[in-house]
């Protein structure tokens, strides 16, 4: 196996064995992790049942500390860092690995994805259609390794979702992600790694889905001010201040979808 998933579990999620299901049920095969910084009996009763050596983060807490941890104990070729609210459809390993090893020079790949909203699957919401307009320059594949399309595509927002990519541990730096944004992290490290030379695959099927509910990180960052302030910050690396300002106005409206 060249594919490991790295789950981040956090406390004691009501999810977090949906998640496990949902990567044991894949068609491929991957080797599964669990990391956290919050140990307990709960998590470790959960690693034991499905057989997941569980890594303990001793060191600072947090988002990013937590996904560069996971990373770091993946030891395959190919990582994707699950999160522990959210599942996987049984063909994503299978299609983003396929698209990957078919790859000269992958970087990332990522695919489309849904939310699941009071129990319930769907891909139908606005902010979800809009960022699958965005993602249509990367559809073909010989946009792929155009580092003036991908750097245009996030220059607009960002339309990746973070548990859906699967990581090149070969190709891209470690640590992936800095510990300076609350919400825009992920958005960082796809602007720095969109520098790269190499191929963006992007997927356009729903190949996992992203829970919303009132506990979730999601929500919490949403109703914090600072994200669009670092979401500015983010446009400002692409645009000049006064259009960067403009964008964001517009970016911060369209993400109220996400709220509850």
């Amino acid at each position: 196996m060249d594919h490991t998933f790295a789950i981040c579990a956090y406390k004691e999620s009501p999810y977090l064995e949906k998640c496990i299901k949902s990567l044991k049920k894949q068609t491929v095969e991957s080797e599964l992790i669990m990391v956290t910084h919050t140990p307990s009996d709960y998590l470790t009763e959960m690693a034991g049942k499905y057989n997941i050596p569980l890594y303990i983060n001793e060191g600072e807490g947090g988002i990013t500390q937590d996904w560069n941890f996971g990373l770091k104990n993946c030891k395959t070729r190919y990582a994707t860092i699950a999160h522990q609210d959210d599942v996987y459809e049984s063909r994503y390993a299978e299609m983003v690995l396929g698209e990957m090893r078919s790859s000269r020079e992958p970087i990332i790949a990522f695919t489309d994805y849904g939310e699941i909203r009071d129990g319930r699957k769907t891909t139908d919401i606005r902010m979800l259609k809009i960022k699958r307009l965005m993602m249509l320059p990367l559809v073909p594949k010989c946009s792929r390794k155009s580092k003036f399309i991908r750097r245009r595509v996030l220059s607009m927002g960002d339309p990746i979702c973070c548990p859906s990519v699967c990581f090149n541990l070969e190709k891209v730096e470690r640590p992936v992600f800095e510990n300076h944004f609350r919400s825009c992290e992920d958005w960082e490290a796809w602007e720095k790694l969109s520098k790269l030379k190499g191929e963006y695959i992007y997927i356009n099927k729903p190949l996992m889905f992203h829970r919303i509910h009132e506990d979730s990180e999601t929500t919490a960052i949403i109703h914090d001010n600072m994200r669009g302030n670092e979401n500015l910050e983010m446009f400002s690396k692409f645009w000049p201040r006064p259009i960067a300002k403009l964008i964001n106005k517009f970016y911060n409206k369209s993400e109220e979808s996400n709220e509850l």
